[in-house]
């Protein structure tokens, strides 16, 4: 094994595991329908690990093809009911963000509803073991051990949307509200890295409740049918954030990952992210974009975050580590994206995606923020194009097209014309910036776009931590207790 491996198990990622197959998911269309396609093989246990989950969600939008109730909460208890070996765990954050991040507290599934949806078989927890103010934002799912999807996708409301991100969709409705068009990606694995993340998330169920869930071992196969693997037996790290408790010491190694991946970029390094907040993964592609020959940077983000406080704290630090990229950037080798509708329409950007040259994929549930690196409960998963295997042409070609199929649905162009671009322009920046045009695009930030968008919550601790603090005030304790507290029920 080469030495300059990216993936090393108990520094960049927590262990490296074999993937029998493996496929990228994305959008919430995709996912939903990939998720239930699995979920109707399961024969003896299910585990639900996230940061929300709404018994309403509906899998299939425009027409039910797949077997079962459509709507998630009345799925399981179907599922268990016609699976009489089946075992389920659903195990949900017990807060947000913060709270006003995320519209308070109506978004919350009704206590009515969890109580109908807890029977035997079918046990539901909430999540509270984490330091005040932290969340569990990792997004598993897993299925008898052999088959698990990991990623940035909730099963819950305001998630479901298709690759073309219409302006207008009469199905991306829920409880009788519309919501914007919204980018989002997760990885499915089967094999031995299924059972790792299975590790994972038994672990999370027995630190929330105190119940060990022993590993299942099955003498089937699951993947969901009509789904093509776009790698197989490939080695897959596996990476978390875990804020330090006195169950366990912190763990960072989604940032190391991070870290070493960007200073190991040789030519491009393609980022897609709900946030860029990070001052650390900043300072690092500051470090890069001052080298005369360093790599093109190309990042996708949203337009705007989805609350005011977010904006006040997520969106205010982007501007200013903006601006000090740009400042740096004499090369010109930086360029920072939102995607619009064929209609200008902004699309919201979800996934948590980075791509370095054709040696590196990793997707996940982290984002370019503080809380990813050390605060918030994190997992994400990485594949690396292995020099001394022999599948490691194959691996570059597949990850190079991940990520020309990634920014192809940006722009609204064919990977064809990307491809003939990137080749002809002898660069990746510049095939984005030649293709983008009217319509369904790439809108660049400016100084101008970003006009205004100062705060003084910029990189404020308290909104956006990178580790546990080691004393909190009674009075910041408190507020933050407030804040998270949920309301009574009416």
């Amino acid at each position: 094994m080469s030495s300059d491996r990216l993936l090393t198990p108990g520094e960049t990622c927590w262990r490296v595991e074999r993937a029998d197959q493996l496929a990228c998911i994305i959008d919430g269309a995709d996912y939903f329908y990939q998720c239930k396609a699995a979920l109707l093989q399961a024969q003896r246990r299910v585990l639900l690990i996230g940061w929300d989950f709404d018994t309403r969600m509906t899998f299939e939008r425009g027409g039910k093809t797949l077997a079962g109730p459509n709507q998630l909460g009345t799925f399981l208890r179907w599922l268990v009911r016609v699976r009489p070996g089946l075992d389920v765990y659903l195990l949900r954050s017990n807060l947000r963000l913060l709270p006003a991040f995320e519209g308070m507290w109506g978004d919350f599934t009704p206590v009515a509803l969890l109580n109908w949806l807890t029977r035997d078989r079918l046990q539901f927890a909430i999540d509270g073991a984490h330091p005040t103010g932290a969340v569990h934002h990792q997004k598993i799912v897993v299925i008898d051990d052999v088959l698990a999807f990991c990623g940035g996708i909730d099963l819950t409301h305001g998630r479901w949307d298709t690759r073309e991100h219409l302006q207008n969709s009469e199905f991306r409705v829920e409880s009788g509200s519309a919501y914007g068009p919204r980018h989002e990606a997760a990885v499915v694995v089967s094999g031995a890295a299924a059972r790792a993340l299975g590790d994972q998330a038994r672990e999370r169920w027995r630190t929330a409740t105190g119940e060990y869930v022993a590993q299942v071992v099955v003498d089937h196969e699951i993947w969901p049918d009509g789904l093509e693997p776009i790698m197989r037996h490939v080695d897959v790290g596996i990476m978390r954030t875990l804020p330090e408790m006195d169950q366990h010491s912190e763990v960072r190694e989604v940032e190391a990952l991070n870290l070493a991946a960007i200073a190991a970029a040789r030519h491009t390094i393609y980022l897609e992210n709900q946030y860029l907040a990070s001052r650390t993964l900043a300072d690092a592609l500051a470090r890069r974009l001052q080298e005369p020959d360093g790599p093109e940077i190309v990042i996708v983000i949203p337009r705007s975050s989805e609350s005011r406080l977010e904006e006040q704290a997520m969106d205010s630090a982007r501007y200013r580590l903006l601006h000090e990229l740009w400042a740096i950037d004499t090369h010109q080798r930086l360029a920072v994206y939102w995607p619009v509708t064929d209609e200008g329409m902004p699309i919201y950007v979800h996934s948590k995606i980075m791509v370095i040259d054709d040696r590196l994929l990793r997707v996940g549930s982290s984002n370019l923020n503080n809380r990813s690196m050390g605060f918030d409960s994190e997992c994400d998963v990485a594949v690396e194009a292995d020099p001394d295997s022999a599948e490691f042409d194959q691996l570059c070609q597949t990850i190079t097209s991940v990520r020309n199929h990634l920014v192809t649905e940006h722009l609204g162009v064919s990977v064809e014309d990307f491809q003939d671009a990137v080749q002809h322009r002898g660069s990746f920046l510049q095939a984005v910036e030649a293709l983008r045009g009217e319509g369904r695009t790439l809108q660049r930030f400016t100084e101008e776009t970003i006009a205004g968008e100062a705060s003084l919550l910029a990189e404020n601790d308290l909104m956006d931590p990178d580790h546990v603090p080691k004393s909190v005030g009674r009075s910041v304790q408190r507020w933050i207790e407030g804040l998270t507290k949920k309301p009574p029920q009416v």
